[in-house]
């Protein structure tokens, strides 16, 4: 049995008419007699009546009708689901991001552009640093992320510039570095440092640490936390200064003030990255909001 005996069978069924069927389907009559014969003998029952007004529905036809009017409504709303799917209009996308990239500014007016734009497909959207985003899209659980690359890509990963941004310091405001403008690396030398395990993000951590050495300071960290929002808490609760994305200036906590660094620089890269063989028509649609 075929998909095309159910739709012969019905449009037969609806006009009570195999010549109406005909010019309906644009199938010839012999055709469609033909379908329907080989349906009743594959049900083993008969469908229809043979009159002399006409084709009429069996019990056993008019049952079988009900059924078929329900399968070619799921097929066909099947068939418009696929459709939407494939054009970008409908489906699911699960996104990772690094929290401060979100707060403000190109990223949450993307996201919030997207929503309106698409509203059949659903976002679920995830915080998690960036080596965790990478290894969950190369492992299909996510089907892209907002990412701060340092270094190649893993094989496998594709990714599109969105902007870039830099470190700031982010000190106590009862010390007296938090009325500064801008300080100079080689003053925060002896001065206590909050930063997260090097095993967040080793490629971030060591370019971090050689920067600052080559600006002439070695950070004296005694504290750690695994994301910029607890070593920002610890920073404002006056247990040391950090170095921070300085997306955190558009989310400063109240005890805490941000310095310009005069001569220490580390470009922060923000990328959307996904799986370079990914074919997700509402993923390539999403990306393309950043060029």
């Amino acid at each position: 049995m075929e998909l095309r005996h159910l739709r012969y069978f019905s449009a037969v069924a609806e006009l009570r008419s195999v010549r109406a069927a005909s010019e309906q389907l644009h199938v010839t009559q012999p055709a469609i007699s033909r379908q329907i014969q080989d349906l009743e003998e594959s049900i083993g029952a008969a469908l229809f009546e043979r009159t002399p007004r006409g084709l009429k529905l069996t019990p056993a036809g008019q049952a079988y009708l009900e059924e078929t009017r329900e399968i070619l409504a799921r097929v066909d709303a099947a068939n418009r689901l696929a459709r939407r799917i494939a054009e970008g209009v409908q489906g699911h996308l699960r996104i990772g991001f690094v929290e401060n990239a979100a707060w403000s500014g190109i990223v949450s007016d993307a996201l919030h552009a997207f929503e309106q734009a698409a509203p059949d497909i659903a976002l679920e959207l995830t915080p998690m640093n960036t080596p965790e985003q990478l290894e969950a899209i190369l492992a299909g659980r996510l089907d892209g992320g907002f990412c701060y690359r340092f270094g190649t890509l893993p094989e496998g990963i594709a990714s599109v510039r969105i902007l870039e941004q830099n470190v700031v310091l982010a000190v106590p405001a009862a010390w007296p570095l938090a009325s500064l403008d801008s300080v100079a690396a080689a003053e925060l030398a002896g001065k206590p440092f909050i930063a997260f395990p090097r095993r967040v993000y080793p490629a971030y951590y060591d370019h971090l640490l050689s920067t600052c050495a080559a600006a002439g300071l070695t950070l004296d960290i005694r504290q750690e936390a695994s994301t910029e929002t607890a070593i920002l808490s610890l920073v404002s609760a006056g247990m040391g200064a950090a170095i921070v994305n300085s997306a955190n200036r558009d989310r400063p906590p109240a005890r805490v003030r941000f310095v310009a660094l005069r001569d220490l620089s580390v470009p922060l890269p923000l990328e959307f990255c996904f799986a370079a063989a990914e074919t997700n028509a509402a993923l390539k649609r999403f990306a393309a909001q950043f060029g």
